[in-house]
């Protein structure tokens, strides 16, 4: 009985096959044919419409379409009649339509991956050959290589030159994180003033922006030294999609006040204001 419906149902599909073929004229290319030219069609028409300085005119045009025709052996007046036989056929046209979209969606994909990667190797080796100073514009640790996070540390010159209003934040995005695998994902600031230290961390728990906030001047003292990190912990245990982006030092948004009493009532003694660790 089992056999018996596999061979129907090989039946059925071979007759659709047959019958298809059947209806179709000799001068009209195959499904498989159709889909691979329309593919190479989009992309040259995409080519041309985006790059003017090749394609200026209409003859330079004419002659890369038929570059693409003798790729596939085929003639221009065939590819009319074929296009015009599955215009009367919509069913089969949508199909091979929504084939050739789905594969150009693959293929963008791929290529938006590659470019990824290459600017985040790039950015790697730049950051490795940069000063302490030197913050990264993005931060992939899916790259290979990459450690797990970056610091930075910027001393009273570099704070003068890279941060020219008072108040400021370290701000950045996060994309990649799982919503079943719960990474232990920190971000910290460390704000050395002359008399103080006072130390600003955040967990990053999801896909969103986030930013620290802080001051170049607190009363009576003078910001001397600012270094921070973004830290992923168990990164061996991850999916290695985590990213991050738009990292940067730059003037506030919104201002988020902040309690430094306790902080300011020894400003001629060293205090260290260590982090909670219940946060």
């Amino acid at each position: 009985m089992k056999y018996k419906v596999i061979a129907y149902v090989l039946f059925i599909a071979i007759s659709g096959i047959l019958v298809f073929s059947c209806n179709r004229p000799k001068e009209v290319l195959s499904k498989k044919e159709m889909e691979k030219l329309m593919y190479d069609i989009y992309i040259a028409e995409a080519m041309i419409e985006n790059d003017y300085a090749t394609f200026d005119t209409p003859e330079k045009k004419e002659a890369f379409m038929q570059q693409v025709f003798r790729k596939h052996g085929v003639t221009e007046a065939q590819w009319d009649t074929s296009l015009s036989w599955y215009a009367d056929h919509i069913d089969i046209y949508l199909k091979i339509n929504d084939s050739i979209k789905a594969r150009i969606l693959r293929e963008q994909k791929n290529i938006e991956q590659q470019i990824t990667q290459q600017y985040s190797r790039d950015q790697e080796k730049q950051r490795k050959n940069q000063s302490p100073s030197y913050i990264p514009p993005i931060y992939n640790f899916a790259l290979m290589g990459s450690k797990s996070g970056f610091s930075f540390a910027l001393n009273e010159t570099e704070i003068s030159k890279q941060i020219d209003q008072n108040d400021f934040d370290f701000r950045f995005d996060v994309i990649g994180l799982s919503q079943q695998i719960a990474p232990k994902l920190t971000s910290m600031l460390i704000l050395e003033y002359r008399d103080t230290i006072i130390y600003k961390n955040k967990q990053v728990t999801s896909n969103q922006s986030y930013s620290i906030s802080a001051s170049k001047y607190i009363p009576n003292d003078t910001l001397q030294k600012l270094s921070g990190f973004i830290h992923l912990q168990d990164r061996m245990n991850l999916n290695h999609t985590i990213q991050i982006y738009n990292i940067s030092l730059s003037k506030r948004q919104n201002f988020e006040p902040t309690n430094q009493t306790s902080t300011l009532k020894e400003a001629n003694k060293k205090q260290h204001l260590k982090p909670d660790p219940n946060k």
